[in-house]
């Protein structure tokens, strides 16, 4: 890492100031009203500018090419405009509708910026503000209120995303573009990324392995830092929340600054969370946990390209509801005292984008570092029971090349190199071992004028595991070879301005992990076995969808088809260990998945919304059986009501929804059938001036009448325990900032 940052310094020294080519403009509403502090950005150079008073705006200092330019403001549809820029000024003067909800914005998660319509797969997104409004201390429950995405859980603070129906190792979960490694081979094991600093949530359902490479097959969640602060400004924001049913805090504060061509951020954040509650008033035991955060980046801005540094840090602590804490704890607390993951994580990231005329070279590079321990009862010792370190380093090079107006060719290199030691805790659930991945590819967009979008791609991927021999173990020595192809065929067809439909057709693969390899030994509460003579998954997928909307409407359906190739999953034998634990072993048979999901919004008036949406899925194996972890088809209602001006109050709102969960009725061999439920959430917010400053103000309450209900999906359901009980959350958020 010292050699690279010394490497970007040396291009700084050599690279030229900007030219001084301007984009200027104005910006109003349809009757021609300026619109005072509406946002410009534009993504891939990472310059943003609010508009002035009038509705004027000037981006300086902008190098010649081609880009997104973004518009946004609070109550109106977000406009994305194609800009190009030769050597000379741009005026680009925009009109903004009145829209209570958003069609597209600009995602980056397609292999280039782009905005959602334009892209050949389908990407969808959840911003901050739905995050922090969501009312739950989990950030991947709050990213689950997009249809087709849902969340194994013990408890608020042990979640694992679900998409479509594959979870852990058959998806990518991605920290600003970064692979994220942390243990994630179970769903005990939580991701070590929060909410604080993040922008939004970018989400891809079906085959991605195309762009991402092993473990994408099923999909992917990329979650996108907040932007640099708007040119010559410095800001900030400061966030309190409460949360009743675990009697919770969360809390973050975050500064930032941009000035010609030097911008950075820093932010540090908390959790503390007591056990939760049922609808019964039951507390559920050891579901606590606690959670520190720093977050910082720093960037540059060259006539030549832009140089991100990024660095981020995790501490949690999480308790773990297993049976030998039953009876064990007896009192309601938020201290982690017995059977609960001490986890650490030190992500830092270097991206960089140099410009060449029509070609534009990416080169990043990325190092993980975790720290996993497995903390017992100090009345059995030894009180740690696992402890492992996982060290992982990424890399990327990525060549863009326009060759014409409506024609983009990537190739690119990606290799990761991981190596995992086991340190002096007895248990070792992964046996040491080094892993390395390399891979090329090829990916082709081409734009038919401005209705057909068409993307076509081919990667090759080689891995090579390693696992030495092991003194005292029952881990044996381990080399394997897995080289597989993934490609995939997508089209977008804009059928009228607003009505559009996409098709794609994908092959990917997952490698099995060391996990389902190697493992040996009790794990939790179970006693696992790997198998050495697992082949690659391979799957097979088609998925098309159709989208309108106008101002008033929006209508979303989307279907798919997912064929796999010796899946890989856990499952019981007839076998015993020695003290009679029956055996579960990592077996392969072929699989499918299929289902839809269907979105509506209406806007029956300016101020007034209504949006509802249904997901199905079905799993099972070629033998008849089910497969595990389906999620509950289900039903979601929400009426949202907002004011931009309010009485005394601004972006002021009213919402209350629903969320109809139905019988899942097909449990897989090991699984018991779950009955459905109904859930009543309701929120109101707005934003307040206290003289000067700015305050929002939110209280959302979950569950409502505090149902007692288990979801399919929770992983305490074996041990009786039900799903947290109502929960009312109170967020305060203060933001500030100045001129330089």
């Amino acid at each position: 890492m010292k050699n690279l940052i010394t490497i970007i310094l040396l291009l700084l020294w050599a690279y030229p100031l900007f030219a001084q080519i301007q984009v200027f403009g104005k910006i109003s509403d349809e009757t021609g009203n300026p619109l005072p502090g509406a946002n410009i950005y534009i993504p891939e150079l990472q310059i943003g500018i609010s508009a002035d008073k009038k509705g004027n705006y000037v981006i300086s200092n902008v190098r010649p090419g081609k880009y997104k330019l973004q518009f946004s403001y609070i109550g109106y549809e977000t406009r994305i405009f194609d800009l190009e820029i030769s050597d000379i000024n741009v005026v680009v003067n925009i009109e903004l509708h009145q829209c209570s909800f958003q069609s597209q914005e600009v995602v980056i998660s397609g292999g280039r910026h782009s905005s959602q319509h334009e892209n050949a797969i389908k990407i969808e997104t959840i911003n901050i503000s739905n995050i922090q409004t969501s009312g739950t201390p989990s950030l991947m429950e709050s990213v689950s209120q997009l249809p087709g995405v849902s969340m194994i859980s013990k408890g608020y603070g042990v979640t694992t995303p679900v998409i479509r129906g594959l979870s852990t190792s058959n998806i990518l979960v991605l920290n600003n573009g970064i692979r994220m490694e942390n243990y994630q081979f179970s769903a005990n094991h939580p991701y070590l990324i929060d909410e604080f600093g993040l922008e939004k949530v970018e989400v891809i359902k079906g085959p991605a392995s195309l762009l991402f490479g092993p473990d994408a097959m099923g999909g992917v969640l990329n979650f996108i830092k907040e932007k640099p602060a708007n040119t010559s400004t410095v800001g900030g924001d400061a966030n309190l929340q409460y949360f009743s049913n675990t009697n919770g805090f969360s809390g973050n504060l975050g500064i930032k600054g941009t000035g010609d061509k030097f911008y950075w951020g820093l932010r540090g954040g908390m959790k503390s969370h007591a056990d939760y509650q049922d609808g019964s008033g039951n507390f559920v035991p050891n579901t606590r946990f606690n959670q520190n955060s720093i977050k910082s980046f720093a960037g540059i801005n060259t006539s030549r390209g832009i140089f991100r540094l990024y660095y981020d840090y995790i501490k949690m602590k999480s308790g773990m509801c297993v049976e030998p804490v039953i009876g064990e704890i007896n009192k309601r607390e938020r201290k982690n005292e017995m059977w609960f993951q001490d986890l650490d994580m030190h992500m830092i990231s270097s991206k960089n984008t140099v410009f060449i005329n029509a070609f534009k070279l990416e080169a990043n590079l990325a190092y993980q570092y975790n720290h996993r321990r497995l903390q017992g009862d100090e009345n059995n010792p030894p009180f740690t029971q696992v402890d492992a370190k996982l060290n992982t380093l990424n890399y990327e090079i990525k060549s863009s090349y326009t060759a014409s107006e409506h024609s983009n060719f990537i190739l690119s290199i990606q290799g990761m190199n991981q190596i995992n030691k086991n340190q002096e805790a007895p248990s070792h659930v992964l046996p040491d071992f080094s892993l390395n991945d390399i891979s090329v590819s090829g990916l082709v967009q081409h734009d038919f004028n401005s209705d057909i979008h068409l993307q076509v791609g081919l990667r090759f991927d080689n891995r090579f595991i390693h696992v030495p021999e092991q003194e005292n173990e029952v881990f044996e020595k381990l080399d394997r070879y897995y080289g597989n192809l993934s490609s995939s065929l997508g089209i977008t067809y804009e059928l009228a301005e607003h009505l559009l439909i996409r098709g794609n057709i994908a092959s990917a693969y997952r490698t099995p992990n060391i996990a389902e390899l190697t493992q040996d030994g009790q794990h939790g509460t179970r006693y696992e076995q790997g198998n050495r003579d697992l082949n690659s998954q391979r799957n097979y997928e088609g998925d098309m969808s159709v989208h309108f909307h106008s101002q008033h409407f929006m209508f979303d359906v989307a279907g798919f088809y997912n064929y796999i190739l010796q899946y890989i999953y856990l499952a019981p034998t007839i076998d015993t260990t020695d003290e009679g634990d029956f055996i579960y072993r990592y077996s392969q048979n072929d699989a499918t998945l299929y289902g839809f999901e269907a979105m509506a919004e209406v806007l029956i008036a300016h101020d007034l919304r209504v949006k509802g949406d249904y997901s199905f899925i079905r799993g099972k194996q070629s033998n008849g059986e089910n497969l595990p972890f389906i999620p509950q088809n289900q039903m979601n209602f929400e009426i949202y009501w907002s004011k931009n001006n309010f009485w005394k109050f601004r972006n002021f709102y009213i919402k209350a929804g629903t969320k109809v969960i139905f019988d899942q009725d097909l449990p897989a061999p090991y699984e018991t059938y779950t009955g459905g439920y109904t859930l009543f959430d309701a929120g109101i917010g707005f934003a307040i001036n206290i003289g000067a400053q700015i305050l929002n103000f939110d209280v959302i309450a979950n569950n409502i009448f505090d149902r007692n209900y288990i979801d399919h999906l929770s992983t305490l359901k074996p041990l009786g325990f039900y799903n947290p009980g109502r929960n009312i959350s109170i967020n305060v958020k203060i933001p500030f900032g100045f001129s330089i």
